[in-house]
């Protein structure tokens, strides 16, 4: 009697709720003889964080405070910027752009978090795509933002007299045009990447958000070239900006030490001291996450390290610009001056 192969029946990965996005994803599904057939996958789950209904409130409350603050400090930052004539100058177009990013970047991760707190935690192939391809561009056109703002402060502060030529605001915008490029092609690359792989077994993202490497944990084909890239193309960046960075301050030192007038130099340090401060954070947790190759030692951690830099730095930037720049703090009392007039 001939020996018949038993085929293993697939199961669905997810139930097919009318929420999820109808965008077909490749799993596979294993046979006995070893071959592979493809079976569509139409969504994941978002596993997020445990505990109870209390811990979920509590959590819900965290993000919604986090949020709410980033939105309104980023937005007045915008506006201020925006409506003062005083602070149309390089460094404060710079400053206008990083509170836009930021403000998207939060946007992209934080009302979806909250929505997993109390609802469906499923998520479409295409809506987890899109999550992933604008926090990938975001972030990385931050910290190519903040380069260019060091960039920026070292002109100003070592070469005074030609300033107004070498930022003047065509290479301003190109500078912005350069970030916002750069952040695009990383994140084209990391999502086209991550969801060309197959994936089988669990559909549970053990995050709050999709990310790649919780997806690449799902994949049930060899993730070496996605982890090397990932770490080569982010390793770049950071270390590259980071190069910048060090550069342009290690310049700025000195030009510092060189001045006479103590006045001068302490609004000099006070510039740089709050931009410091943004590169120290953002640069700090980004190479805690995708500047190693193992990462941070385990999930909850990576969970928490995640939500400093989503929405707890975003929240800080507006924070940490305005309560150290005395033209950030002149320019909002004029605003409120000039509101309290027109109600008058």
């Amino acid at each position: 009697m001939g020996h018949v192969p038993l085929e293993l029946r697939t199961v669905s990965l997810l139930p097919p709720p009318s929420s999820l996005q109808q965008t077909p994803l490749m799993a596979t599904a294993v046979y006995r003889n070893g071959s592979f057939t493809p079976v569509s996958l139409q969504g994941f789950m978002l596993v997020g964080f445990g505990g109870g209904a209390e811990i979920q409130a509590l959590l819900f409350a965290v993000f919604l405070v986090l949020y709410v603050v980033t939105v309104l400090g980023n937005l007045t930052m915008i506006v201020v910027i925006t409506l003062d004539a005083r602070l149309h100058s390089p460094m404060y177009f710079f400053l206008k752009n990083l509170s836009f990013v930021d403000l998207c970047y939060s946007s992209a991760i934080a009302p979806r978090a909250m929505t997993n707190f109390y609802s469906s935690k499923a998520i479409g192939v295409a809506g987890c795509a899109a999550q992933l391809f604008f926090f990938s561009f975001l972030g990385t056109s931050e910290a190519l933002l903040l380069a260019v703002m060091a960039y920026d402060r070292f002109m100003a502060i070592c070469s005074p007299l030609h300033y107004p030529v070498t930022m003047s605001p065509t290479v301003c915008a190109c500078l912005v045009l350069a970030a916002y490029c750069g952040g695009c092609l990383n994140s084209i690359v990391e999502t086209s990447l991550t969801f060309q792989l197959p994936f089988c077994g669990s559909s549970h993202i053990d995050h709050f958000f999709c990310d790649v490497p919780p997806l690449l944990q799902l994949a049930c084909a060899n993730t070496s070239v996605n982890e090397l890239v990932m770490f080569a193309i982010c390793g770049f960046i950071l270390m590259g900006a980071t190069l910048v960075i060090l550069i342009s301050y290690g310049y700025i030192t000195v030009t510092i030490l060189s001045m006479q007038a103590g006045s001068r130099r302490h609004k000099v340090f006070s510039t740089c001291g709050s931009h410091l401060t943004a590169v120290s954070l953002f640069y700090g947790t980004g190479i805690a996450i995708y500047g190693q190759p193992g990462g941070v030692a385990s999930k909850e951690q990576g969970k928490v390290v995640s939500i400093f830099y989503t929405l707890v730095i975003p929240m800080l930037n507006p924070l940490i610009y305005s309560l150290r720049n005395k033209d950030v703090k002149d320019a909002l009392w004029r605003l409120k001056q000039r509101q309290s007039h027109a109600a008058m």
